[in-house]
């Protein structure tokens, strides 16, 4: 993780890594895991769409990176709740890179309407089984977001399903 410099925006939690392991207390959980495909070839190319920032795009969001998922990237997501556009900075604060597993966690920085951490992950299981887990911890960063209360809580879980989808769509034809 890079040192933010006097003009950066910090992180906004001290949790860092911690959607590793046991969620901290003190925040809203959320864990969901799918199956979403079959065998090496399609575990491949679910680890490439949550390398590339493409499950973030698939699932609706706008991301402005100055490069695929590394450690210490910094990105911008935007999305629109209704007619409101919402920005979203992130910093990529731990990345997983094995031959069964793969996946990247992004903190929330200054600015973000939420606080804590959001991890993406892919695997493939021994009965060949591809399953897409999304891991988090959050509270509200922002006084929009404690108003939001409930409705916040929707916003990410249906975000969270849209996540899965895009890792569950077929790859295009090529015909």
């Amino acid at each position: 993780m890079t040192t933010p410099g006097p003009a950066d925006p910090a992180l906004t939690y001290a949790e860092v890594g911690a959607t590793s392991g046991t969620l901290p207390p003190g925040y809203h959980h959320l864990d969901v895991a799918r199956v979403v495909g079959q065998g090496r070839d399609w575990f491949d190319v679910a680890a490439a769409r949550v390398l590339t920032w493409e499950v973030q795009r698939r699932a609706g969001l706008e991301v402005a990176a100055t490069r695929e998922v590394a450690l210490g990237v910094r990105a911008v997501l935007r999305m629109r709740v209704g007619p409101v556009p919402v920005r979203a900075p992130v910093e990529v604060v731990v990345v997983t890179a094995e031959p069964d597993r793969v996946g990247f966690a992004y903190g929330t920085l200054e600015g973000h309407p939420e606080r804590g951490e959001e991890r993406f992950e892919v695997v493939l299981r021994p009965d060949g089984a591809v399953e897409a887990r999304i891991r988090a911890f959050s509270r509200p960063g922002r006084w929009f977001t404690r108003l939001a209360g409930p409705v916040g809580r929707r916003l990410q879980r249906s975000t969270t399903t849209r996540y899965l989808d895009a890792l569950t769509q077929p790859v295009p034809d090529a015909s």
